[in-house]
């Protein structure tokens, strides 16, 4: 195997050229990896940067960036706490029904002892 002396070189790329990359992988009857290869980048990191595009992290203007960041954070938290809430309600019904099934089995029990 080789010996690098020299570390490889890594590509910068600008976040106007990650986001009309991204758009034009978007666009209909194009496919991503056509766009990648077109590009001359690799077909995962195109899909790692739609990723990130998704989350508002990769923006074509960058005075959108801040804006979708605040937004992000409040749905983030809102998210995490209905989350929880949903978790609450879940454990509230299934011990619900454990008390509709204990209740079920005590009346159960009585009716067949009073049919001795």
């Amino acid at each position: 195997m080789p010996k690098y002396n020299k570390p490889r070189r890594t590509w910068k790329y600008s976040e106007e050229f990650k986001a009309s990359a991204v758009e034009m992988s978007y666009l209909d009857g194009i496919k991503s990896n056509e766009v990648a290869e077109k590009l001359d980048i690799h077909p995962y990191m195109l899909s790692r940067w739609r990723k990130e595009y998704r989350e508002g992290r990769i923006v074509a203007d960058k005075r959108r960036k801040l804006t979708n960041a605040k937004n992000g954070g409040k749905e983030l938290t809102n998210l995490q706490m209905l989350e929880k809430e949903n978790a609450q309600l879940k454990k509230e019904v299934d011990l619900l029904k454990k008390w509709q099934r204990f209740l079920a089995e005590v009346h159960q029990k009585g009716i067949d002892s009073s049919r001795n």
